[in-house]
């Protein structure tokens, strides 16, 4: 087994080797371009050892932002032919800046501008104002765009960054992807099959691309009669957990936060609306039906990241652990659509328990919070700096030298780590 000093040292070299000279790509050959929330991972973990280099990450991503506001889950800096879908397919030309997606993620970067800020706020004091305006745009176009009675929704499965998990069957079971044409897959060349969506997801999911390009990703037309809807744990705990740290960065500038607090208001009460008595757990629910995915998720314990505990979810945490020692799967491992190695249907996703984990240690849970560190660190001196995890016997799966493993390494589970 590895050193930790070697750990440290690997993933610091895994970070370097994964800079595309401003931006950073979550592996090589797999994931060629700039993703949304693997950016602003990368961010945190070249914190540790390159302040300047990480507030360039998030500047990057910025530099991709649209008029309206939103921040694309994928940035096309420069052709790769390796990829599919690619900037051909999406058709988002003269939306924005870049060559780009035409859908978001998870806002998670003014929660790691304030873990980068707060690691050096001298620099950071420097390069925060002209960003700050871009975040709240961003957040305020998720109040805009995305609010469904206070819940932040996902409007194609890879918006959520959980692309295949279970939350999304129903609602994916009601579109009908015919006339979708044929297409080549190109994840299939670099990882096994067994870990990656089914066909029937990827039709799915290339439809929901074609209809956003035929209507020209217009936000008005898109939501008229939208397919596909789901509020959802991730977007919701991940927002108000950013709006929260972005109200203190504004506080940290003299800005007025006012607007800001209102949406944190807004979704809190957003965040309750994704009870689910009957599951006694945070679920997922299908805004166009209305029906609940019934889903105990990884991101069901993001709740302590934005803040919130709720008792029960401690339970079930102690009860998906024990059931899958490898912790936290990314689905109930009691539940009948479990697959250790697939993807969000089962696997343990480090960065999911990098947030799960502080969110705990926030609320006053320090045991369970020292509990899956030590599990996540353990997994990573295991079997290396793997896209995720089986949840049962620790193995690697899907890509390998990822960067946001590497990045919550540096700045969360190495012993060396300097919490922020």
């Amino acid at each position: 087994m590895p050193s930790i000093e070697a750990l440290d040292a690997e993933a610091e070299a895994i970070l370097r080797g994964n800079d595309r000279g401003g931006y950073t790509v979550p592996t090589d050959g797999l994931y060629p371009y700039q993703w949304n929330w693997d950016s602003m991972f990368a961010a945190w973990g070249f914190a540790a050892f390159d302040i300047e280099r990480a507030w360039d990450e998030i500047d990057s991503l910025f530099s991709g932002q649209w008029p309206n506001g939103m921040v694309p889950h994928i940035l096309f800096h420069r052709p790769d032919p390796s990829y599919f879908p690619g900037p051909d397919v999406w058709g988002t030309d003269g939306m924005g800046p870049i060559a780009s997606s035409g859908i978001s993620q998870p806002p998670v970067a003014a929660s790691f501008a304030k873990k980068v800020f707060d690691q050096n706020p001298k620099v950071g004091r420097a390069r925060l104002p002209a960003l700050l305006p871009k975040m709240k745009a961003w957040h305020r176009w998720f109040l805009e765009a995305r609010a469904h009675d206070g819940a932040i929704c996902i409007t194609h499965p890879w918006e959520s960054g959980r692309d295949n998990a279970p939350d999304w069957d129903g609602a994916m079971a009601a579109i009908d992807p015919e006339g979708v044409g044929s297409y080549e897959r190109r994840d299939l060349t670099h990882v096994d099959a067994a870990m990656r969506p089914t066909k029937a997801d990827y039709d799915r999911y290339i439809w929901l691309v074609q209809r956003g390009r035929r209507l020209g990703w217009d936000e008005s037309a898109l939501a008229e009669n939208r397919p596909f809807m789901v509020a959802d744990p991730t977007m919701t705990f991940t927002l108000l957990r950013s709006n929260r740290d972005l109200a203190e960065l504004a506080d940290m500038l003299g800005e007025d936060r006012s607007e800001i607090d209102a949406w944190t208001q807004a979704l809190e009460h957003g965040a309750a609306t994704l009870w689910n008595e009957s599951l006694g757990s945070y679920d997922s629910r299908d805004a166009v039906s209305g029906e609940w995915s019934g889903a105990i998720s990884n991101a069901s314990f993001l709740c302590w990241w934005a803040g919130i505990d709720k008792p029960a979810m401690l339970q079930q945490l102690d009860r998906i652990c024990t059931a899958a020692p490898f912790a936290v799967a990314s689905y109930d491992p009691g539940g009948p659509k479990f697959d250790a190695k697939r993807y969000w249907r089962g696997p343990v996703w480090g960065m999911i328990n990098s947030l799960i984990g502080i969110g705990l240690e926030d609320c006053g849970h320090i045991d369970a919070a020292n509990r899956l560190c030590e599990t996540t660190r353990g997994l990573i001196e295991k079997s290396g700096f793997a896209e995720y995890f089986d949840p049962i016997d620790g193995s690697p799966a899907g890509g390998s030298r990822f960067t946001w493993t590497a990045a919550i390494w540096l700045g969360w589970a190495s012993p060396n780590a300097r919490r922020i």
